[in-house]
């Protein structure tokens, strides 16, 4: 037997640089992404809503650099996660739990100083729920604004 319920959350994605510069040394595509878990079994939980649409770009800096992520949600009701994967410089981190008012959190550590290009990385967001946080319908959508900083290590 399969229960229902709906959970829906909104990822509004914000790029910082912790160094003043005339360009754009981070940067995501993949735009803002609304994520809804609808489904779950019986004696279960919801089953987690994964989305892997979006890319983070940055810059090589003059020195070895970190990407911190951090989250805006004012009433947060649902889980939400985020790891950086496919990694083409640095280092990337343990999957980051997505919590308001939680501090800037590593998500990749230990890019190099002066590398040549752009460096990307591919942000797998993980969406969860238990029956018992009530569902969107009922209390609303958790609307995350999500800030990437890239920043000396």
């Amino acid at each position: 037997m399969t229960r229902y319920s709906n959970f829906c959350m909104i990822v509004s994605i914000l790029c910082l640089l912790a160094a003043s510069s005339g360009y754009a040394q981070i940067s995501t595509s993949g735009g803002n992404q609304t994520m809804t878990i609808t489904t779950g079994m019986a004696g279960g939980q919801p089953a987690n809503v994964i989305n892997t649409s979006t890319t983070l770009r940055y810059k090589s800096q003059a020195v070895i650099a970190k990407i911190t992520v951090s989250t805006s949600c004012p009433g947060q009701k649902f889980g939400l996660s985020v790891l950086a994967t496919s990694v083409t410089q640095g280092v990337a981190a343990p999957e980051v739990t997505l919590l308001n008012g939680n501090p800037s959190t590593d998500m990749v550590t230990d890019i190099p100083a002066g590398f040549h290009g752009n460096a990307s990385c591919t942000l797998q967001f993980t969406a969860s729920a238990n029956f018992s946080d009530g569902n969107s319908t009922e209390l609303g959508n958790d609307l995350h604004t999500i800030t990437y900083t890239i920043q000396a290590q």
